[in-house]
């Protein structure tokens, strides 16, 4: 029996097939997008109930902790007309929420001086300083990981692990007054105080942020080794990685070409989590240093009990750190191809 005309009918259908296959996993991935986005969407609505809810339960009146307590019940509710505070609670919420989606966080108690354009320098230098930290930590932590991987329960996976794991452990602050206590009492290589501005030449502007640069490295950088490390294990111990190895390639070589990109998933997770950690947990750091950020900004006007401030700056915060999760699980998914295609 002749089978070609049926292998012919078999190749044609399978190429009749494979077009719609590609573009249903590119609408796979369109779906995917979109309903991240949605519930990312849903997550921030859902953190911004919770901050205007958090700033309406604090103890205390708004308009007797700014006038005082001498101040008279005609000034006081003067004061909260002004303000806004006469409306109810669901009332300021909507127009809070409206104004916030249009960049408009309104103006700040204490000095009565525009939020958005008062937080916009503090948020560049957040980001100027957590850009300048993921730069030395990403590729610092993907080196350490693939050496141990290399030297895996040898002295130098031992060693880096004890490290990273010590570093890890320190809280920022404290690993920032060591820091501080080293470099600038001790040695007077780098100062000690971490004020910046737009003026000042790159260079000097990166040697007075790199203490609290460092500070943010030791932060991240272990817990990115580690998962790294593991990421890069469980390749490992694939039956193609053996076959490899026992065709006698170079170690180095198989973790670049065959292990690394097959552990890029778990990987970029892990980094993406950390730069959001970045961004978002600098507040202790920029307190220590003066560092005119975002987190120094929140601080100062939580002192003075300026409420619109803090709302502005916790939802800009979760903002920031829900897009970099969903960054991160669409960086995921394209590198996974068991993930872009609907099963």
């Amino acid at each position: 029996m002749n089978n070609q005309p049926l292998a012919e009918e078999i190749q044609l259908e399978t190429q009749a097939v494979m077009p719609p296959a590609r573009k249903s996993a590119g609408g796979h991935l369109l779906r995917l997008l979109i309903k991240r986005l949605a519930l990312g969407l849903v997550l921030l609505w859902a953190v911004s109930l919770v901050i205007f809810a958090g700033t309406q339960i604090l103890p205390g009146d708004v308009a007797t902790a700014m006038l005082g307590q001498q101040a008279t019940p005609e000034a006081v509710a003067s004061i909260r007309k002004e303000l806004g505070l006469e409306k109810p609670a669901p009332q300021r919420y909507v127009e809070w929420l409206g104004g916030a989606v249009r960049g408009d966080f309104g103006r700040s108690y204490s000095n009565r001086q525009d939020i958005a354009k008062s937080i916009a320098p503090r948020l560049k230098n957040t980001l100027y300083l957590a850009a300048m930290a993921a730069i030395i930590a990403v590729p610092l932590s993907i080196l350490l990981g693939i050496l141990c991987v290399l030297y895996v329960g040898t002295w130098v996976d031992r060693t880096i692990g004890i490290v990273t794991l010590s570093a890890i452990s320190l809280p920022e602050f404290f690993a920032g007054y060591l820091l501080i206590a080293y470099f600038s009492v001790s040695h007077f290589w780098l100062p000690s105080s971490a004020t910046v501005s737009d003026a000042m030449p790159l260079g000097h502007r990166l040697i007075t942020m790199l203490l609290p640069c460092l500070t943010l490295v030791l932060a991240v950088v272990g817990h990115m080794m580690r998962m790294t490390r593991v990421a890069l294990l469980n390749v490992m111990a694939s039956p193609y990685i053996e076959t490899a190895f026992l065709k006698g390639l170079p170690g180095w070589r198989i973790i670049w070409k065959h292990a690394l990109p097959n552990a890029v998933s778990p990987i970029v997770n892990v980094v993406a989590l950390n730069l959001a950690y970045l961004i978002v947990g600098v507040v202790v750091v920029e307190v220590i240093f003066v560092y005119p950020g975002m987190g120094q900004y929140l601080v100062d006007h939580v002192a003075k009990r300026d409420v619109p401030v803090v709302q502005a700056a916790g939802l800009i915060f979760a903002a920031v750190y829900i897009l970099l999760n969903i960054v991160a699980d669409m960086v995921a998914i394209l590198a996974n191809p068991r993930l872009r295609h609907p099963r």
